[in-house]
């Protein structure tokens, strides 16, 4: 990028999904993710739906202008499925999206919902042959008694057809909901992960994967904690990292054994035991763990926090950003209407300088890692128009002395929140998804130095 982005970025509204005032619930999107160029993005929803949008290519009349991010394909990823042994419905949300690096002039990506894994193949054609032999152009088959001489079918040119084909199918893996997908380094294989077990597939093998990890109790009522993310490291792909329900994050080496049972390293933050509380062990669940892109430092958030562990240094976070502390009064009523489990989502910048993560009332965190400045900002149709600069917000505690602008606490809405971000993996321009709307804001700054 041609500008300083050590500071949190300033942002530019710059599209969204078409907003209704009734929101039905198969269109609210559940996961949101770049592929590694970032010229398309992906969105899943719980209709089971997945929407690739495409980046244009900049315009000739304003040739340093950004290109939008426009629709490019949209499929029907999972359909509601049923468990005739467990009598259980199967939903259709989508719960993660990874895209595999681009080998070749297609794309592929994997979509999951809670029991199974799907690969898609995501392609192009604009050309359709022409002139057979043997079939008319309804691909009829001609009277051979017809055919008085042979001719060289041709492609012919044809308006631009996307077409998306599932390749695999990853089934019959999961007893419990898979919470996480992450493709290896080495582009051959990639792990799922459910609350109990991470089992690691190859990518062309769909009948069978390995199990690497397993923490089921042999009795269930001696359960203490679940898996609630995984995720492996960028470079090596010999580790991975899991994080669970009780705050603690497990990073594990596959080399060491084939069952990954033993952590190679195990971090966790000491509790105060002054600070404990009937909601400390909720609050303190990892909801997302992301390895930063240098694979050095790991983020992790749970309900209240946000933090930046160093792979070298097990005993507590480097650092750690409150992200709405002014909630820690509201627990009691968080719990009574289940806000409390709410799991958001956490992102890198590309340089690894900013962090992001969502919040309540449709409000979205920054904090730069070096200046230590942070800034909130909101993602709704009534405070920004497109092209519109988003201005920082800022959330008074109750009891707090209360400036122009401020948003009490109590007036917050806790039924729209930024549970899923994506940041673009090089450039300031980032993915919200607000219930059933996707904004994509970019850095102001950026575009104006272009």
């Amino acid at each position: 990028m041609g500008e300083d982005t050590d500071a949190p970025p300033t942002l530019n509204h710059r599209g969204f999904l078409p907003d209704h005032n009734y929101v039905t619930e198969a269109d609210i999107i559940s996961t949101v993710e770049f592929n590694h160029t970032g010229e398309l993005l992906a969105t899943g929803d719980k209709g089971g739906r997945v929407v690739i949008f495409q980046r244009e290519p900049e315009s000739k009349c304003e040739p340093f202008s950004q290109g939008e991010y426009n629709v490019y394909s949209t499929f029907q990823s999972h359909e509601p499925e049923f468990d005739y042994l467990k009598s259980l419905e199967i939903e259709e949300k989508i719960n993660k999206i990874r895209w595999l690096p681009q080998q070749n002039a297609a794309h592929f990506l994997l979509s999951t919902n809670d029991k199974t894994i799907k690969l898609w193949k995501v392609s192009e054609r604009d050309k359709r042959p022409e002139g057979y032999n043997l079939k008319d152009e309804e691909g009829r088959i001609k009277d051979l008694s017809t055919i008085t001489s042979l001719q060289v079918p041709v492609l012919m040119p044809m308006d631009l057809m996307v077409e998306v084909s599932p390749r695999r199918v990853f089934a019959n893996a999961h007893t419990y909901h898979v919470n996480s997908i992450s493709v290896n380094s080495d582009y051959q294989t990639y792990m799922s992960a459910d609350d109990l077990r991470i089992n690691l597939w190859h990518l062309d093998i769909t009948d069978r994967s390995f199990n690497i990890v397993d923490i089921k109790p042999a009795n269930m009522e001696d359960l203490t904690e679940v898996i609630t993310a995984a995720e492996f490291h960028p470079h090596h792909c010999n580790l991975f990292v899991y994080s669970s329900s009780k705050g603690t994050l497990r990073l594990c080496d596959m080399r060491e054994a084939a069952l990954c049972d033993k952590h190679s390293k195990l971090f966790e933050e000491p509790e105060d035991p002054s600070a404990r509380s009937f909601f400390s062990e909720i609050i303190s669940s990892v909801s997302d763990v992301k390895f930063s892109h240098s694979g050095r430092y790991l983020l992790t958030r749970d309900y209240l926090t946000a933090k930046v562990w160093d792979l070298n240094m097990e005993s507590k976070p480097l650092e750690t950003y409150q992200v709405h502390d002014y909630l820690r009064s509201k627990l009691c009523s968080l719990y009574e209407n289940d806000c409390i489990f709410d799991k958001f989502e956490c992102a890198w910048n590309g340089s690894d300088s900013v962090i992001m993560t969502g919040a309540y009332n449709n409000f979205f965190r920054m904090f730069d890692r070096n200046t230590k400045r942070d800034v909130t900002l909101e993602a709704s149709r009534e405070s920004s128009k497109p092209r519109a600069v988003l201005k920082p917000r800022r959330v008074c505690a109750a009891g707090g002395k209360r400036r122009k602008d401020d948003i009490s606490v109590d007036s917050l809405d806790f039924t729209k929140k930024i549970l899923h971000t994506a940041w673009h993996p090089t450039e300031n321009i980032i993915a919200i998804a607000a219930t059933n709307n996707l904004y994509i804001f970019q850095d102001k700054l950026n575009s104006e130095l272009h």
